[in-house]
């Protein structure tokens, strides 16, 4: 039997699913993030969750009442990757995802894991790994249920989230 992919995992929450970013650059090759680097700014259909499988996702998900929730920990000046996110998470706003954005000098006295991850329902987190280059590493998910594994995942999200600053409030410099 197949692993579950992220998005069973997603539809499996009853309460919330929280994920800490802490790159400053992801998936370079994404023909999205190519197109923006070439002047191609998001459309505003974009933002449609009929048309993209990631919002439609979150917005099920908000409709059931989980709460998403993505914090990102980034370098500023930000990365051009950064840039392109926080131009594109608009439509992630819409769709009820919750995303707030540190500074990564704010972040310095914090105990962070080494990782990337996603943590549903304060009970199970998948990590996620990457290459060098941004891109997925081979076996890119491990999951972990270890009582203390949530728990350091936990309350890194919470710190993060507590100093982060919302979306709509933050500049990228």
């Amino acid at each position: 039997m197949p692993e579950p992919t992220l998005a069973d995992r997603l539809r499996a929450c009853e309460r919330s699913a929280v994920h800490l970013e802490t790159r400053d650059g992801y998936m370079r090759s994404d023909p999205r993030f190519r197109a923006w680097q070439n002047g191609v700014q998001e459309d505003p259909a974009d933002r449609n969750p009929q048309l993209r499988p990631w919002l439609a996702l979150v917005a099920e998900l908000d409709a059931r009442g989980v709460q998403v929730r993505r914090a990102r920990v980034v370098s500023e000046p930000v990365s051009d990757y950064v840039r392109y996110e926080y131009d594109v998470t608009a439509g992630n706003i819409d769709a009820g995802e919750q995303v707030r954005w540190l500074p990564r000098r704010r972040a310095s006295d914090l105990a962070l894991p080494g990782n990337d991850f996603w943590l549903f329902d304060d009970h199970t987190v998948m990590f996620l790994h990457f290459a060098g280059d941004g891109e997925l590493a081979p076996n890119d998910e491990e999951i972990r249920t270890e009582p203390a594994v949530v728990k350091l995942c936990a309350s890194a999200f919470e710190a993060v989230w507590e100093r982060a600053v919302p979306h709509d409030a933050y500049r990228p410099v």
